[in-house]
């Protein structure tokens, strides 16, 4: 996701673009695609953990989930390597003149893999069961913008109530209106949570979630819960994107160890994250390529609002405490060998209003600084208990997370340990549903290139209490303000500039520890050939061997 986004406002998008191959990655080299019969014919084998949720684009929540869903579907949007947009189903996306409405065309003949037809009354639909807090979708509050969405936050409300800023004006025309100007609403549209899901779905969701239809290149063939996913090339798909194998075979693993140790087996075509363990060595094995790009990957601590000692002046005083006593510095060294960068902010370097200078202060190594706001929250209520770090044992955080307990119990003499939870969809389970008691970590990859896809989903108040992002359920109301602010510019620059103002009041308050942002570290087998799109994520449909 090497992004620069463009420097005007948005206006009507009118062009028809196809998908293309969006960056470089694993490969021999070669600048073409096999597109031989022997090629297209081949499953092809990736790793992946277990999703948390069903497969459900309004309910998906984690990276896992994200790589299947985004097989199975297609949608209005999608983005190439610089930001722009590219019309996927849409034909054509037409602000008005403030930003406050926008008129969606799409094009003619869509359809489900079950032959069900795709109208503007199918994404109004979609969008308003996952909005309707009834339906408890976590991805809802990617739609607060939408007129009508505050009418659905009843949890114990009309399942199927819609939001009343859509209109439906023919098969092929959908009206969006907001509750103010947005101008970066037409990015939003890019985001998982917009994709359009057929009517079986809405009438049983969590039957549907595992056994989904979809719209894009690929179906669902089995699902065999802890073992793989198992995709198929879907002969009758007619979009943009172009399909360059019979099927991904998605094979659960409990540690990124053991799949990195079937992938130099010759067991793993393609592995898109290489353990902590092997970071130092594996650009030097013979049998595998290895890549290590710029990503758009955004990692932080989160310490929940709700624990103990964290509520109040005490809480700030004590993130910044611990901003001062981690150091990010020796553990991107020491643990994962410079593929990490500390952050600065709380974008990533490759999105538009990145600041290296802005958190440079706050998030500096400094024992003595650490220690004296420890104890400036002590006076007002002494420390007392354990600080835990939760991870999960399936995933690569156990080493890091481990250093930066050592690292905070020496610096603030304190009690400092991880707290592992056995699998990444038990870790996810806990900190939906509240019940975590500790920090943990967490992070932003946006599905959409804008800042708003790393601040909004994930500190806005509308983002908390489980509606989005927001896991630790910060709310500011001076943060929120200066995100609607920035929402109603409708030049980009100027908008920059706010949401750049609204990071310096998270710098201030630090509902999360900005940790680094993170390269793609990947890797394939001899003779594999993958690229990587706009979220650093293998492009599954072209990878050959």
């Amino acid at each position: 996701m090497t992004f620069s986004l463009r420097s005007r406002a948005l206006a009507a998008i009118v062009s028809v673009c196809s998908i293309a191959v969006l960056a470089t990655g694993c490969g021999t080299g070669n600048t073409g695609i096999d597109t031989s019969e022997a090629s297209t014919n081949q499953i092809i084998t990736a790793n992946i953990t277990e999703p948390s949720n069903g497969l459900l684009s309004g309910n998906t929540s984690d990276m896992s989930g994200w790589k299947i869903v985004s097989q199975l579907y297609d949608g209005l949007v999608t983005f190439d390597t610089k930001g722009n947009e590219e019309l996927v189903q849409a034909k054509s996306i037409t602000p008005n003149t403030d930003a406050s409405g926008y008129t969606i065309k799409l094009k003619p003949s869509l359809k489900f893999s079950n032959g069900e037809k795709i109208t503007a009354s199918t994404y109004a639909r979609s969008w308003s069961f996952a909005a309707n807090a009834a339906n408890g979708q976590v991805g809802a509050s990617i739609f607060e913008d939408i007129k009508g969405y505050d009418d659905l936050q009843d949890a114990n409300g009309d399942k199927n109530a819609q939001l009343s800023g859509l209109d439906v004006v023919d098969d092929s025309t959908l009206k969006v209106t907001l509750k103010e100007p947005n101008s970066a609403f037409a990015y939003k549209l890019g985001d998982i949570a917009f994709l359009p899901v057929p009517s079986q779905a809405l009438k049983d969701p969590k039957t549907y979630g595992l056994k989904p239809v979809g719209n894009g290149p690929y179906k669902l063939k089995e699902w065999k819960s802890g073992e793989e996913i198992v995709l198929e090339r879907d002969k009758n798909y007619k979009g943009p994107r172009k399909v360059k194998n019979a099927g991904i075979d998605f094979k659960v693993y409990q540690s990124l160890d053991a799949a990195y140790s079937d992938l130099l087996a010759g067991n793993l075509d393609t592995l898109d994250s290489i353990p902590t363990s092997a970071l130092k060595t594996y650009r030097d094995e013979k049998n595998i390529t290895a890549i290590s790009k710029d990503g758009p990957s955004f990692s932080d601590l989160t310490i929940p609002q709700n624990l103990k000692h964290f509520q109040g002046k005490e809480g700030v005083l004590r993130r910044r405490a611990i901003a001062h006593a981690l150091d990010r510095e020796s553990i991107a060294k020491a643990i994962f060998d410079g593929t990490v960068t500390p952050a600065a902010d709380f974008l990533a370097p490759v999105i538009k209003g990145y600041d290296p200078k802005l958190g440079a202060d706050a998030l500096s190594y400094n024992k003595d600084k650490a220690k004296k706001l420890w104890s400036q929250a002590d006076a007002i209520s002494p420390w007392d208990g354990t600080f835990r770090i939760a991870y999960s044992a399936d995933g690569t955080d156990k080493e890091w997370v481990e250093a930066a307990a050592n690292s905070l119990g020496n610096v603030l003499d304190i009690k400092a340990e991880s707290y592992p939870f056995a699998t990444s969809k038990e870790l996810r389970s806990a900190i939906q549903d509240r019940t975590i008691g500790a920090a943990f970590k967490s992070g932003m990859s946006s599905d959409y290139p804008h800042p708003e896809g790393y601040l909004v989903q994930a500190y806005d108040s509308a983002s908390a209490d489980g509606k989005g992002l927001n896991n630790g359920d910060y709310k500011s109301a001076r943060f929120d303000a200066l995100i609607n602010q920035a929402a109603k510019q409708t030049d980009l620059d100027k908008a920059i500039g706010i949401y750049q103002e609204s990071e310096k009041v998270l710098i201030e308050d630090l509902p999360v520890i900005p940790l680094w942002y993170t390269n793609v570290t990947a890797a394939c087998a001899k003779g594999v050939h993958v690229d990587y799109n706009y979220m650093g994520v293998p492009e599954y449909n072209t990878v050959t061997k």
